[in-house]
């Protein structure tokens, strides 16, 4: 039963991909294709890939739909539009005849696509808006559950935690980061990470709005590089419901009668609001029980528990244990996010990404984006969730956005360098020298190539289990669709 299970997952997780991943493409290609028709541009390929054909076929009206091998995009070969040989195969010697395009009619195909990419985008938050989106309680506060007295940096060295050396404590709410309002935990995180501050020193620098008893204040905090990705880190934790998720056998908790479900409350006396507080505390005793309460079905217990001295595989030291593996309480509620305010919410995140990456204070390069790979692993995990149908369906709405604005960019190869290229030609009343636009687009699909090559060194390193990283730590590009 596991197997088939496991079978079934398996292709349920490639059909999402190829509906989700491999639409969004052909949707974007479908634009140029309809667009193209309705001005009279003469069409001669419709294909979902680059390189030699896995498949294709040509219709009645002349145009040969392919799917091709490589599958970084998708092309419709318009001979009208401009010359793009290298890349997508040569024009018959008729379509050479033919005369160019209109600038309006060139900039309606090219902007086509970005627009179909919105427009289903739409339509997907349309549909996730109808089932409504899995939230976890990461995603419903801003609240503050465990501040890191340290932080372990890639080399393994420990350093104090950023947030807890600046007085940052438990139970804050954190309003803003570097003045922008956040809503979630995930955004707090994600703006610290994108962030560009820097203190005298050059060192990363980010300002914190918190609220404590009422009360609000500024404070400045400098993050540490982090994780397996060295994203900036400020050491901080949402407040969640700690639960007990596996009593270890013949542990100190099994003995005290702890069982799965228990729901942790609090230490010595001290509230517990998040997994890794349990660990941290009982570190630091030798010697002496903890009082442990807890709920179950309703009542209220405590108990005392004397940590035992256990063999942890990864460091080879002897630590103190209970004998318990929390996890944050799951949580079954909806939520319902209006479509418009799904696709700004994208528009946004996707904006802050760019313009951390072109900020050169910014610790954002393109080894912490995701090419097709890291497209293809987010799919994959999404379809491993919870709600695989939900959670697709909103990865695919943040990559169509992604995608519409990547194509944007003014990169000869790109929609927004032809419509580059096309508006320079307007403005100076004759069309480039098709020399110079060849060149322009040889060195780009060249380079452009190489960063996709990158890119996806980064995307198969973090598969490995030691460098992988949670799969919404990491900034999505979308590949490019031409």
């Amino acid at each position: 039963m596991d197997f088939l299970q496991s079978i079934f997952s398996n292709v349920w997780a490639i059909f999402l991909i190829a509906l989700f991943f491999g639409g969004s493409i052909f949707v974007h290609e479908l634009g140029h294709f309809l667009v193209a028709r309705w001005r009279g541009a003469r069409v001669e390929r419709f294909s979902v890939g680059f390189g030699p054909a896995i498949w294709s076929w040509r219709g009645k009206d002349g145009v040969e739909y392919r799917l091709a091998w490589i599958p970084l995009g998708g092309y419709v070969l318009l001979p009208q539009l401009a010359d793009m040989s290298g890349l997508e195969g040569e024009s018959s010697a008729e379509a050479k005849t033919l005369l160019p395009l209109d600038y309006l009619s060139k900039m309606l195909i090219l902007v086509a696509g970005v627009v179909c990419n919105v427009i289903f985008a739409f339509v997907l938050a349309c549909g996730l808006w109808t089932l409504g989106q899995p939230v976890s309680e990461e995603e419903l506060t801003t609240q503050i559950g465990y501040v890191h007295p340290t932080l372990e940096l890639p080399d393994h060295r420990e350093v104090p935690g950023p947030a807890f050396a600046a007085g940052v404590q438990p139970g804050d709410f954190i309003r803003e980061v570097d003045s922008k309002q956040v809503h979630t935990f995930m955004e707090i995180s994600y703006l610290v990470a994108l962030g560009a501050g820097r203190g005298d020193n050059t060192q990363p620098k980010v300002e914190l709005t918190i609220e404590r008893s009422g009360e609000t204040r500024r404070i400045t905090l400098y993050p540490a590089y982090a994780g397996p990705e060295e994203m900036r880190d400020i050491g901080v934790e949402p407040e969640v419901k700690v639960i007990v998720n596996e009593v270890a056998q013949n542990s100190a908790a099994e003995a005290a009668g702890l069982k799965t479900g228990d729901l942790i409350t609090q230490l010595d006396g001290q509230p517990v609001r998040y997994t890794g507080f349990v660990s941290d505390y009982v570190r630091q005793i030798i010697g002496r029980a903890v009082q442990l309460t807890y709920l179950r079905d309703g009542q209220t217990h405590t108990v005392a528990l004397e940590p035992r001295l256990t063999l942890d595989p990864t460091t080879k030291k002897t630590v103190p244990r209970l004998g318990i593996v929390l996890r944050s309480a799951p949580t079954d509620r909806l939520i319902r996010i209006t479509p418009w305010a799904q696709l700004k919410k994208n528009i946004l995140s996707t904006w802050r990404i760019l313009t951390s990456l072109l900020n050169r204070h910014s610790d954002i390069g393109p080894s912490k984006l995701s090419g097709p790979v890291g497209i293809v692993r987010g799919f994959w995990v999404s379809a491993k969730s919870d709600y695989p149908f939900r959670a697709a369906l909103e990865f695919a709405i943040m990559i169509n956005i992604s995608l519409a604005a990547f194509n944007l960019l003014p990169i000869p190869v790109l929609d927004g360098g032809h419509m580059f290229f096309a508006t320079v030609g307007r403005l100076r009343g004759r069309a480039l020298p098709a020399n110079l636009i060849i060149a322009a687009q040889s060195v780009s699909m060249v380079l452009l190539l190489s960063l996709v090559l990158y890119v996806t060194f980064f995307d198969l390193r973090r598969l490995l289990p030691t460098t992988s990283v949670p799969p919404k730590a990491e900034t999505p590009a979308a590949a490019p669709a031409k």
